[in-house]
């Protein structure tokens, strides 16, 4: 323990203490803080350099979570048994601190800060991602680095239509919102959300109540720091060079006009590239030496002209008002082999979204310190440096494409079916094949697009657009304009980034990000507004591409066939060591998942796989029951009537007097070796024969106490299997009940399974996949209303009455 003095600050945060403690550890640093909140502990720290680093125009910031493992009690799984590559919720937290804490450092500090989330302990029920955010703006508090903050941060949930700071864990799973806020004491930094098709009024207010619920967490901070009481570094900008930023000026406005007024970006910067490129040859004589700061102050005007052409002249750099959104092309089943396809197209934004369709089994298992084990939808975002006109190294996905394919994401997963109405695992890729302004909110529109190509019954089409914001200062102040559906441009030099997805019936994603402070809920409420009237016509162009999802999946998807199973069978169709799962599937050609609650799912591409599979785990699983009707298939017959299987493996008796609802003299008379017919189970006696009647069957009546007594008395007498019970009449093995080879008796429960009753609708002798064999599933890839009632297609057909403003068509959810 250090030689400091340890100060420490608590309060009641969403009804749970939180506590902020420094001087304890990591001394060395420039500033560090250990987070309590629950059981979750983390330490923060951060570390300034004493000099800018020369030669970059960017402040070189770095937030870095490190998850330990021990913190929740685990070993890391796989060969290497130590922490390796960040998981994606670390790198979504990095992300989550680093933004909100950004801008509020002085413009123009170029010295290295690096901030370092280590999480100690987690208890599964209080996220360290939100701590993380505080954790940091602490640490950076009690430092001695210039910091505008300090930022404070809470997670806004809402259950049971009551708005909720800093929900639980497990809450979370019954929560329409999640919502993380990070603000200042006058200003919201940031917000990212997750809903369930919430209204744009709610999400508002869960900012405002977001906003007022960190005020407690900004002010420890502020006591913390007047009691470390450390002096900040002293920071003086450059100064300006009032002459040249004029002489800049004077050159560059008047060649604006022609150079940054343009549709085409490839124009556009071949335009300003020429501009500058004058400014470079003709200043620089004037001004030997002094480059960087030439193209640092032409920045400068470029950002000006811009900002005022769009707040003087309401126009944009390509001519767009403030509202129209760049021209828009969908197509869908582009590529054969895939499971579902879809380029979507907006302005010189394009991107390629394909799904694959997975097995129960293809689930994500998460390694990471949550509670939570598996994945089931996961959206995977690329970013090819050929799409922005560069080359550069191929490397893996950096944090910027771990982040945007997480938005989209989770925009997309609230309008999922639940694995009940389709066990599918599914996969999502969206490729940028050009970039100018929101890829992020591009793949949104484009995994919908092949959700639907793909047939997922998806309850509602989800579509994104991003707005952007300009404020006025000087003699503009006062004056703002929300920007929809920025370009490229617009968001490099505008002052907000507002990314919003959802249906037409709500919101089901937000990430804002603010780079000035002052933005008022004025603002925010129209930029929510816009946003709606934006997505509604980018929703109304995709569904002119496709309206509905598909009612057939690809022919190359896997069909799966959900069978449920007496839970206490589970270990039978497993077997030891798992060696009856892998012969069942060896042999089939089919995989099977079992789930803790007895659903079996059986994913093949054939329906012969399928049914092999399927008889070989009910084989394994199911029980006759009295009552129940099958349809089986006779295998032999025998003077007093005939042996009828009804599971695989399974036979049971149907005697003469069953076979008709008339007098049959003989078997023979009525069926034939190989014939299917429906029989009803009336008797399982004491040693497990199983006795079927199909006169039952076909009257629905079970034979009365009077009928089947006057049969068992009749059981075994000359004629009906040889002179009596003893010498291999029907029942009887032979004289060997361990199996000789005389196995005259039926239901001889092959190799001891025992293969219960199932209600198999199999009439006219279909054996096709798909049918419901009462067994608590249904089949998956057949056509299908999935979903009941709510997917039936809409009755208008393609050409009914389809607009009713912004994509709001009477058929916009299924």
């Amino acid at each position: 323990m250090g030689g400091n003095m340890i100060h420490r600050q608590e309060a009641v945060i969403g009804g749970r203490v939180m506590s902020i403690e420094t001087g304890r550890v990591a001394e060395q640093s420039s500033g560090a803080v250990l987070l309590r909140y629950g059981d979750t502990i983390i330490l923060a720290t951060v570390v300034g350099s004493d000099e800018p680093r020369e030669g970059i125009d960017f402040f070189p910031l770095t937030v870095d979570v490190e998850e330990r493992m021990y913190a929740a009690g685990k070993i890391p799984g796989g060969f290497i048994k130590r922490e390796g590559r960040a998981t994606e919720h670390a790198i979504l937290s990095c992300r989550l601190a680093d933004r909100p804490l950004r801008p509020l450092f002085p413009k123009g500090y170029r010295n290295d800060v690096q901030v370092v989330i280590t999480v100690l302990s987690a208890d599964q029920e209080n996220d360290y991602d939100i701590l993380g955010i505080v954790g940091a703006s602490a640490a950076l508090s009690v430092s001695d680095i210039p910091f505008a903050g300090p930022v404070g941060a809470v997670r806004v949930g809402y259950i049971d239509d009551q708005f909720v700071i800093n929900p639980l864990e497990s809450q979370m799973a019954q929560s329409k919102l999640d919502l993380a806020i990070a603000g200042t004491s006058d200003a919201v930094m940031m917000v990212e959300a997750g809903a369930k098709e919430l209204p744009e009024e709610l999400m508002l207010e869960a900012v405002r109540i977001g906003q007022e619920s960190l005020q407690d967490i900004i002010k420890m901070q502020e006591k913390l720091a007047q009691l470390t009481n450390k002096a900040k570094r002293p920071f003086v900008p450059a100064l300006v060079d009032e002459a040249l930023r004029v002489d800049v000026a004077t050159f560059v406005r008047p060649r604006f006009e022609a150079a940054v007024n343009n549709t085409d970006k490839t124009a556009r910067s071949n335009a300003l590239g020429l501009v500058q490129e004058e400014l470079v040859s003709t200043l620089g004589v004037q001004y030997p030496e002094r480059l960087k700061e030439i193209i640092s102050f032409y920045e400068k005007e470029l950002k000006a002209y811009v900002r005022n052409n769009i707040l003087d002249n309401g126009v944009r750099p390509d001519g767009r008002d403030l509202k129209t959104i760049r021209p828009i092309n969908c197509e869908v089943g582009l590529l054969p082999r895939t499971h579902g396809s879809a380029i979507f197209t907006r302005g010189q934004t394009q991107v390629l979204s394909v799904v694959t369709l997975g097995s129960p089994g293809d689930e994500q298992v998460l390694d990471g310190l949550s509670s939570s084990e598996k994945k089931r939808f996961m959206h995977h975002y690329n970013f090819p440096p050929y799409s922005t006109g560069e080359s550069k190294p191929l490397r893996g996905p950096g944090r910027r494409e771990i982040g945007h394919g997480a938005l989209a994401e989770r925009a997309v997963s609230a309008v999922l079916p639940s694995p009940g109405e389709f066990p599918y695992t599914i996969r999502a890729v969206s490729d940028i094949l050009s970039s100018n302004g929101s890829t992020s909110m591009g793949s949104v529109c484009g995994t919908t697009l092949a959700l639907m190509d793909a047939g997922v019954p998806i309850h509602a089409p989800v579509a994104g657009v991003a707005m952007g914001l300009i404020t006025g200062e000087g003699e503009r102040a006062g004056k703002w304009a929300v920007l929809s559906d920025i370009q490229g441009i617009e968001d490099a030099l505008g002052d907000m980034d507002f990314k919003v997805a959802g249906t037409a019936d709500g919101v089901t994603a937000l990430q804002m990000d603010i780079k000035v402070k002052g933005i008022t809920y004025e603002i925010m409420s129209k930029a929510l507004e816009q946003a709606r009237e934006g997505r509604m016509f980018i929703m109304e162009k995709m569904l002119d591409a496709i309206d509905a999802p598909r009612e057939e999946l690809s022919e190359y998807a896997p069909r799966i066939q959900t069978i449920k199973i007496n839970p206490d069978k589970i270990g039978a169709v497993i077997g030891p060591g798992g060696k009856t799962i892998r012969k069942i599937q060896d042999e089939s050609g089919a995989k099977l998942d079992i789930e803790d609650d007895g659903s079996v799912n059986i994913s093949a591409t054939s329906g012969e796989a399928m049914q092999h599979a399927m008889d070989a785990v009910r084989a394994l699983t199911e029980e006759v029951e009295v009552g129940h009707i099958y349809t089986g298939t006779v295998r032999r017959i025998v003077d007093f009537g005939c042996f009828v299987e009804i599971l695989p493996g399974k036979e049971g008796l149907v005697r003469t007097s069953q076979l008709a609802d008339y007098q049959v003299a003989r078997p023979e008379d009525v069926v034939s070796v190989g014939d299917e017919i429906t029989v009803m189970v009336i008797e399982v006696d004491g040693q497990g024969r199983v006795n079927l009647s199909r006169r039952s069957a076909l009257s629905g009546e079970m034979p009365t106490a009077a009928e089947m007594e006057s049969e068992r008395s009749n059981r075994g007498g000359p004629g009906r299997g040889g002179p009596g019970r003893s010498s291999g009449g029907y029942g009887m093995r032979g004289g060997d009940r361990d199996g000789g080879p005389n196995r005259g008796g039926y239901n001889n429960d092959r190799g001891g399974y025992n293969r219960g009753g199932y209600n198999n609708d199999r009439d006219n002798g279909s054996r096709g996949g798909g049918y419901d064999r009462n067994s608590g599933g249904g089949g998956f890839g057949q056509r299908r209303p999935m979903g009941g009632p709510s997917r039936t297609p809409n009755p208008n057909g393609p050409s009914g009455p389809r607009r009713d403003n912004y994509g709001q068509r009477p058929d916009r959810r299924w």
